[in-house]
């Protein structure tokens, strides 16, 4: 406990520097504004601003796209809460009693409730991080090849099983991930793979290129084919942000509750906000006596699920930073920064730069102290941006794409390859194919090629070396189970029922 407290200081000795905390807030209000304004989403602006933070000293970086992060999962509630309008897809739970509570007059109640459980699972979920977080790292100090092989087989497999659609397409989005992974030279032997002939591709394709044509610019198009009226705004009145006893007795346990489900779910690849706040809205019908007044404007409705979203926010931080999976798509974005600053996410981060670690640790308690301050008392102001037409956002969001990605190598190349990719994303889009899968395979397909070799190498072919092992085999047999589990009809039927509700 004494180290913990020790490595703690450490941290907040980092982020409380004048320069970390204005990037802190900066994170704070860009993630409130995405998460305030539908249709862009964190992925989309991480991914546009990655290209920035390659610029930055990598603790400004990283506490700055962490901000954004769980910035966007406050803001979203804000909307969903006065206008029926989730600006982040974990928001629209929220929608479903929150939007209700405001209907009924009590939406200051609402808001404080959102923003008051939020803040509790941003520091719960926090805590987990700095006391997870250097056991799962020294377990992960054990780890050879072999290991990691298994691992990311298992990230892979479970970003499948969580992933929304159906899973066959949510494997073929892997596939293709791992054989966009392999472009460019192979380090090994030299040999060129899938370049066409083309100079530009000799170093693959940019991983920012991937992400905005993946997520920011086919957002952008999905959100185009609305009709105006879709986006009209018609705010619900709010006057006392207090609320009664009454419902601060049934907030908290519900708050708890959520909090504790986000934070195991958090950590799960594919997992995230959304499946959280599913999942909390799930349990909360199913602990209360009257289930069926949800959807009418029952406060735990709200608390269980804006908990559980934010908590899951904070954990999904905790396999990139100790084992070096990232279990979210923000999570693979951040990867790829660390990556760009020459450092490798893992065990190694926590050894060779703990200043790093324990700082991002530490500004997200900052983080989430200022997002209470900045939501609750400038609600008003977020609202109204809710009245910009969408017309004239889009164009600007286009260009700062086009900006992130030529800034990053000053190619042209690159810029028409995006608009290429954008366009297979947007088929991807309107045939229901899931591209959190692809991008975590675009991440983990490159190492787990170079583990792979790396094992066989170490085995002289042998691959009895991934069944000799005892981690790698009870990951494999993991994997396994979780392949059958998908492939019996019963299990299937009731994922697919889940993600239609």
């Amino acid at each position: 406990m004494a180290e913990l407290f020790q490595h703690l200081s450490t941290g907040f000795g980092a982020a409380l520097t004048l320069s970390n905390l204005g990037f802190a807030l900066i994170g704070c209000l860009l993630g409130t504004l995405i998460g305030v304004l539908p249709g862009l989403g964190a992925v989309a602006t991480v991914a546009m601003l990655l290209p920035v933070t390659y610029g930055l000293d990598p603790l400004s970086g990283m506490i700055m796209l962490a901000s954004i992060y769980y910035g966007a999962q406050y803001g979203g509630s804000t909307t969903a809460i006065l206008v029926n309008l989730p600006g982040e897809s974990s928001s629209v739970v929220t929608c479903l009693d929150g939007y209700r509570m405001a209907r009924n007059g009590r939406a200051g109640a609402a808001l404080s409730v959102a923003a008051l459980g939020s803040l509790f699972a941003g520091i719960v979920g926090t805590l987990f991080i700095a006391g997870l977080g250097p056991l799962l790292a020294g377990v992960s100090q054990r780890f050879n090849s072999p290991e990691y092989f298994a691992l990311m087989v298992f990230g892979l497999i479970g970003s499948v099983v969580l992933a929304n659609g159906s899973v066959l397409k949510a494997i073929a989005m892997v596939f293709l991930g791992l054989l966009v992974g392999l472009v460019g030279i192979d380090v090994t032997s030299g040999t060129l793979r899938y370049t066409f002939g083309s100079l530009q591709l000799y170093d693959g394709i940019g991983f920012v290129v991937l992400a905005l044509g993946f997520f920011g610019i086919p957002e952008i198009m999905s959100n185009l084919e609305k009709p105006a009226s879709t986006r009209s705004v018609m705010v619900a009145s709010y006057d006392s942000l207090m609320p009664t006893r009454e419902e601060v007795r049934r907030a908290v346990p519900a708050s708890i509750r959520g909090t504790l489900l986000g934070s195991f779910l958090g950590i799960l690849p594919g997992g995230g906000g959304i499946l959280a706040a599913f999942s909390s809205y799930a349990l909360e019908k199913r602990v209360s006596k009257t289930p069926e007044r949800f959807g009418t404007g029952m406060v735990e409705g709200v608390a269980g699920p804006e908990s559980a979203n934010n908590a899951a926010a904070q954990t999904a931080f905790i396999p990139m930073l100790t084992l070096g999976i990232p279990s979210h798509p923000v999570m693979a974005l951040m990867m790829g920064a660390l990556l760009v600053h020459g450092m490798a996410p893992g065990s190694s981060i926590m050894v060779n730069q703990p200043v790093l670690f324990w700082g991002l640790v530490a500004s997200m308690f900052i983080g989430n102290l200022m997002l209470v301050i900045i939501n609750l008392p400038m609600i008003g102001i977020w609202v109204q941006l809710l009245k910009v037409p969408y017309r004239l956002l889009f164009p600007a969001v286009l260009i700062f794409c086009c900006i992130g990605i030529y800034s990053v190598n000053n190619s042209a190349f690159e810029v028409m390859l995006a608009a290429f990719v954008a366009t297979l994303g947007y088929v991807f889009y309107k045939l229901g194919c899931e591209p959190a899968p692809f991008l975590l395979a675009v991440v983990l397909g490159p190492m787990m090629e170079e583990n792979l070799r790396r094992s066989m190498t170490l085995s002289r072919g042998d691959p009895a070396i991934f069944v000799e092992r005892p981690i790698c085999l009870a990951l494999l047999v993991l994997s396994a189970l979780l392949v059958a589990l998908i492939a019996l009809p019963s299990i299937r039927k009731r994922r697919e029922e889940t993600f239609v509700e």
